[in-house]
């Protein structure tokens, strides 16, 4: 299962990568927003990332103006590692290297079509383990705020 949130200037992309994961045959939950008012995305982005977080999904992708705000107020939430991405190449290294387990996007940076490639390659890359896991588990114990 993958969770989705978007702010009111990310609704529209997030229907679309909505259409996206059902054509890829995966289940999704919508953590809103579901109208067009300005809204907050730290409620939003923190809704996805519980459900992350908790097992309810595997992974999340996030949507606003930017990305960058989503992606800000995900990264504090323990457990998460998102990555905010504009092109595929940082968003395959991020599942490969980092295990990032949630997608931050864009809607006024990023068309619906290369959002689209970005998930799907998001999507469909695993994680290398190894070394990498290493690396991983030294980020875990910055957020516990172990000394390296």
């Amino acid at each position: 299962m993958i969770a989705l949130a978007s702010d009111h200037l990310g609704i529209g992309l997030k229907k679309e990568l909505g259409a996206l994961l059902d054509e890829m045959g995966m289940p999704y939950k919508d953590y809103g927003t579901f109208a067009a008012e300005s809204c907050d995305y730290p409620a939003l982005a923190a809704r996805a990332c519980r459900a992350v977080r908790a097992g309810e999904c595997e992974r999340g992708i996030l949507i606003c103006g930017t990305g960058v705000g989503m992606g800000l107020a995900a990264n504090k939430m323990p457990g998460i590692r998102c990555v905010m991405c504009s092109e595929p190449y940082s968003a395959v290294y991020s599942r490969l290297h980092n295990d990032a387990n949630m997608l931050a996007l864009g809607a006024r940076v990023v068309g619906g079509e290369l959002a689209k490639m970005i998930a799907r390659m998001w999507l469909t890359t695993g994680f290398e383990g190894g070394r990498h896991q290493r690396r991983v588990d030294q980020i875990a114990a910055l957020e516990r705020g172990e000394e390296m």
